[in-house]
C-alpha cells in the first residue's frame, strides 16, 4: 500500500466549518497533495448515510461506488468547501485525489470547491471567499 499523502499536512481549527487540514510544509502548484481514504460503499448506501447530517465526508467516485471517509483516520477529509478553492479533487482509478492549484504556503488551509453536494442549498457557505456562492 502506498502513503495515501504526498506533502505534510495538520489537522486543526478552521476559521471556514470545524476543522479543517493545513500545510505543514510549502506545496508546489500542481502536485498531488494526496488521498482521501474511506470505505468503498454504493452510491445508494452513501446517499442513505448522508440524510439529516451536517458535515458529509462521502464522496461518489462513479455511479455505483463511493468512498464514505467518515470513519477514516485520513486528514485530507478535513479538507472544507471553499469557492475561491487552493486545490482540485480528481477521481482518478476509484481513488479520489487532490492537487494543488497554486503555490500554497505552511500554515495554509486546504480547501476544494466540492461542486454538486449533498447538502442541495441546505447548507450555508462559510468559506468566506470573494464571490462566495451563499449555499451548498
Amino acid at each position: 500500500m502506498h502513503n495515501a499523502l504526498k506533502f505534510a499536512v495538520i489537522v486543526a481549527a478552521s476559521r471556514i466549518d470545524g476543522r479543517g487540514v493545513f500545510a505543514a510544509e510549502p506545496i508546489p502548484a500542481y502536485k498531488k497533495i494526496g488521498e482521501l481514504r474511506g470505505e468503498s460503499i454504493s452510491v445508494s448506501e452513501a446517499r442513505r448515510r448522508v440524510r439529516g447530517l451536517q458535515r458529509i465526508m462521502m464522496v461518489e467516485v462513479s455511479d455505483r461506488k463511493a468512498i464514505d471517509a467518515s470513519r477514516s483516520t485520513d486528514p485530507m477529509r478535513y479538507t472544507n468547501h471553499s469557492c475561491r478553492p487552493n486545490t482540485v479533487l480528481r477521481i482518478r482509478q476509484g481513488r479520489v485525489e487532490f492537487y494543488a492549484l497554486r503555490a500554497i504556503a505552511p500554515g495554509e488551509e486546504l480547501t476544494a470547491h466540492y461542486g454538486e453536494t449533498h447538502h442541495p442549498g441546505g447548507m450555508v457557505c462559510r468559506c468566506g471567499a470573494p464571490g462566495c456562492i451563499g449555499r451548498l
